[in-house]
């Protein structure tokens, strides 16, 4: 039996961790002409999204815990609290491991947006903007935008309000969209890199993540929808906008974009 080279050996090892889930898969989502569900002011806003690449899931906690594990000073009790408040990653067992046993299939949650952006540098990529992630979750399995889909819309809420106050389920429990991303929608809120824009203020201007009181999102929420009646994503939107970037919410996870082209 002919030996066979060392550096052919390791090459399918790597293949094989890779396979195993340790490495995330970049699907390409198709650009396009974009009416966003947020106003700008009272105005409707048109946007042309060009094609990107998204993560097929969202981060999980073994992905997450394996880039702690390589980046020290992303993990808990060694992060500056110039980039993560005392609930980063409250609910792990230690610092490098989840201490879960279904930490490669389940969302990392209780991360900032600080350490989220990290990872997506670590990756050569970035957190997805408001239009490119509303771009991507309009779309279901056979429709690019299925936002008026009544039934769809209102399943949506119904997930995010039973999961509300629960740990978040694993990935992949439902089908994948027309792009083949998983979990958009219902299992977990995203950080996206200009949260801090996603509400505007009263008089027009744009908001900075957790500048705005409950009472300005709760009151204000119907003049900043396109359509107040998806209750999801005002839901959605509003969540996002209280929290600070050094905030960690257990709801809160997110995934990387970067160009179609770009290498890993």
């Amino acid at each position: 039996m002919p030996r066979v080279p060392t550096i052919v050996l390791l090459t399918l090892l790597l293949a094989q961790v890779a396979c195993a889930g340790g490495a995330p898969r970049f699907v390409p989502v198709s650009g396009g002409r974009f009416v966003s569900s947020l106003l700008d002011g009272t105005r409707t806003v048109t946007v042309r999204v060009a094609p990107f690449a998204m993560m097929e899931e969202p981060v999980t906690e073994a992905q997450f815990a394996a880039f702690v594990r390589h980046h020290p000073r992303w993990q808990r009790g060694r992060i500056t609290p110039l980039f993560a408040g005392p609930q980063y990653l409250a609910g792990w067992r230690t610092p490098t491991d989840p201490g879960d046993a279904g930490a490669a299939r389940r969302p990392v949650t209780g991360v900032s947006w600080f350490a989220a952006r990290a990872y997506c540098d670590s990756l050569h990529a970035e957190l997805p903007n408001w239009y490119q992630w509303e771009y991507a979750a309009a779309a279901d399995a056979t429709h690019h935008d299925a936002r008026a889909d009544t039934a769809r819309r209102n399943a949506i809420l119904a997930a995010l309000m039973h999961a509300t106050g629960q740990r978040p389920g694993l990935i992949g429990r439902r089908p994948a969209n027309l792009y083949g991303l998983r979990d958009l929608n219902r299992l977990i809120w995203e950080w996206v890199g200009d949260v801090g824009a996603l509400f505007p203020e009263a008089d027009g201007d744009l908001g900075s993540a957790g500048s705005g009181s409950v009472l300005r999102l709760c009151g204000g929420a119907a003049l900043a929808f396109r359509d107040p009646s998806d209750y999801a994503l005002a839901e959605r939107v509003a969540a996002l906008s209280m929290l600070a970037p050094t905030d960690a919410s257990p709801f809160v996870g997110f995934r990387c974009v970067r160009n179609p082209g770009a290498n890993p």
